[in-house]
């Protein structure tokens, strides 16, 4: 039985499962993520699969 795993799906699992823990991380999460979208959207990082 093969089993892959993607790094979109387990980056969220940790994020949320660290927001339950210490609410505040909640927005430096958003943010760090928002920055990230942002630089691959400019950069031209389509052809990145997450």
């Amino acid at each position: 039985m093969n089993m892959t795993l993607s790094i979109g799906p387990l980056i969220s699992l940790i994020a949320g499962i660290l927001i339950l823990v210490v609410p505040r991380l909640l927005n430096y999460i958003v943010a760090i993520y928002l920055i990230i979208i942002g630089l691959i959207g400019l950069f031209g990082g389509g052809n990145f699969r997450f």
